[in-house]
């Protein structure tokens, strides 16, 4: 059957199976589980390398590792966080990023460094968050929703979605005409 053969019923009936099964935010977390698993190394390794302004100084770009998300308190050190905490205290529900560096002079390789280098935003369900693998009874223990599908970041203390759209013309001002009964008479985009 050809999608021109298809009733509105029919293509209603296609896009509840298609939500029943996969949800709503599951583009949203394969696409950050893809970062997470293999974009950011590509992105480290196709940098590769960093000259420095030393001469025959260079730092060769290794492993990047994503840690679990975590609170670091001047009284209290580095502790793991929960998302409910993070939304309490406002507070990024993040997790550090670590690069193995090996310096290089003149093209003989030192030792190699764990450097943390930042922490990244972690998205709700997603492989890099723990609470994803958690039952139901621990998710209700720490705060959290059984039901929740994620696919959403904790900014802030603020939950934050990443809105996805469709340029149509990149790098160029869309103009509109304005409301008739309006004072603008032109809007750009």
């Amino acid at each position: 059957m050809s999608s021109s053969t298809l009733t509105i019923d029919d293509k209603w009936t296609l896009v509840e199976a298609y939500f029943k099964a996969n949800g709503l935010v599951r583009q949203h977390l394969d696409s950050f589980n893809d970062f997470i698993r293999n974009k950011l190394q590509e992105i480290i390794d196709e940098q590769g390398e960093i000259e420095t302004e030393i001469p025959g100084l260079k730092v060769k770009l290794g492993k990047i590792r994503i840690g679990k998300p975590r609170l670091m308190e001047t009284d209290r050190g580095d502790r793991e966080i929960t998302p409910m905490e993070a939304r309490l205290r406002n507070l990024t529900y993040a997790a550090p990023l670590h690069l193995t560096m090996i310096p290089v002079e003149n093209n003989i390789e030192g030792e190699p460094s764990d450097v943390h280098i930042g922490d990244l935003p972690i998205m709700l369900k997603s492989i890099a968050d723990p609470t994803s693998q958690l039952p139901p009874e621990k998710l209700i223990e720490i705060g959290e929703d059984p039901k929740d599908p994620g696919g959403y970041f904790i900014v802030n203390g603020s939950e934050r979605v990443i809105v996805t759209q469709e340029d149509l013309a990149s790098n160029r001002a869309l103009v509109d005409n304005g409301k008739t009964s309006s004072n603008i008479t032109h809007t750009a985009k």
